[in-house]
């Protein structure tokens, strides 16, 4: 796989990596696997989180894990060892009215239809104009670590908007190699706060018919 190329030249060790993230549970794995290889910005842009108490819950959480994890590394040595690099916090705009707009016409979409590729590509768009804005050496997402996310999708959609923009997209199916699983473990050890749905509204009534019909 590509990603696993680039994290085996030592060249790259140490190089900023804009880290878009949907939470923190699915952030857990890949913070703690590429925090050895990259210096990483966490990015939360989420407009399609669309309840506003929602969007509080999921991004406090997130902040919190960071704060967490960075203080473990401090505490075992790793930092100071170089072991892993110390990981920052970025959030975006909260705008639910961007995702709304490119959602138009799409709301009776299934989760993982063309609502999604839009949603992917607004999410990734953002990281990869601001990556480039901040002089960040990769960009890429979490997203890919759920099996509801379309891997192929996400890295088709990064690798373009990298190239459009001047940053380099980090491909990456961070469900492979049990890291979903990974991230579900890491969930229950941090006590993560975590939900069934992606975020949106439509998503949300989506599971919930789910449930009435189980």
């Amino acid at each position: 796989m590509m990603m696993e190329k680039i994290l085996q030249q030592n060249s790259e060790r140490g190089k900023k990596l804009f880290l878009h993230s949907c939470c923190a549970p699915c952030s857990s794995y890949v913070l703690t696997y590429l925090r050895k290889f990259f210096a990483i910005t966490v990015f939360y842009y989420n407009p399609n989180i669309t309840e506003d108490l929602e969007y509080r819950k999921r991004v406090e959480e997130q902040k919190n894990f960071i704060v967490r994890i960075n203080e473990e590394a401090r505490q075992d040595g790793s930092l100071l060892k170089g072991n892993v690099f110390e990981i920052s916090f970025i959030e975006g705009d909260y705008v639910p009215e961007a995702f709304f707009q490119i959602a138009k016409g799409h709301e009776s979409d299934k989760e993982g239809g063309a609502r999604c590729y839009l949603c992917y590509e607004m999410r990734l768009r953002e990281a990869a104009v601001l990556g480039r804005k901040e002089g960040f050496d990769y960009f890429t997402t979490t997203l890919s670590i759920s099996p509801m996310k379309n891997a192929k999708w996400l890295n088709e959609i990064g690798e373009r908007l990298g190239n459009e923009h001047g940053i380099q997209y980090l491909p990456s199916d961070f469900k492979k190699k049990d890291g979903y699983k990974q991230s579900i473990l890491l969930s229950k050890e941090y006590g993560l706060y975590r939900q069934d749905y992606c975020g949106c509204v439509f998503s949300k009534m989506e599971r919930e018919v789910q449930r009435k019909e189980k």
